[in-house]
């Protein structure tokens, strides 16, 4: 059977894909709770996270600063061969005396409608553990939050997320990148 670059350089793709969901459930976690959750996207599921990045931007930026950032991201998830999503649940952890959120305790935190601190440092745990496995792979990647946060309106606002896209080309489309005009 013959296999293309093409074909190969996909498959590559999706392999670690796979290994940075591994690298995320498996990175330690503070106050050792598990509520990390991963999920990878292509082809048209991919573009649509894409297009909800340039919406985002439109609407929170307006359109003559969207293309600084997110319309730059959103090319480059949309030039990817896949997308990683990871993210940490939004919960409280119960944890009596911590304050690491800025409102206290758990309870303060919740009435505030904050966010636990802990979910942000096993979100960042998650994510660096995930990126290093890309790194060892040799897969083009880049951390964005604009594709984290075009993911919290499209599947689910309970969760903190992080956009990983990933790329093998003859030049990696994350460097030298500039604002979309």
């Amino acid at each position: 059977m013959l296999y293309t670059s093409g074909e190969m350089e996909q498959q590559a793709v999706l392999n670690t894909a796979a290994k940075l969901c591994a690298a995320a459930r498996t990175a330690p976690k503070a106050h050792g709770k598990d509520t990390i959750r991963t999920l990878v996207l292509t082809g048209e599921d991919k573009d649509r996270v894409a297009d909800k990045m340039e919406e985002i931007g439109t609407r929170e930026l307006g359109a003559e600063k969207m293309p600084a950032w997110f319309g730059r991201d959103a090319d480059n998830v949309r030039r990817s061969q896949a997308l990683v999503l990871i993210g940490a649940e939004k919960t409280y952890r119960g944890v009596g005396v911590c304050g690491f959120c800025g409102f206290g305790n758990c309870a303060g935190c919740k009435a505030a409608g904050g966010n636990c601190g802990f979910a942000y440092v096993d979100l960042g745990i998650a994510v660096g553990s995930a990126v290093a496995e890309a790194a060892i792979d040799m897969v083009d990647n880049r951390i964005m939050y604009s594709a984290g946060k075009a993911a919290e309106e499209l599947y689910d606002s309970n969760v903190l997320w992080m956009g990983v896209p990933l790329s093998v080309s003859g030049k990696s489309i994350f460097f030298d990148r500039k604002p979309k005009t």
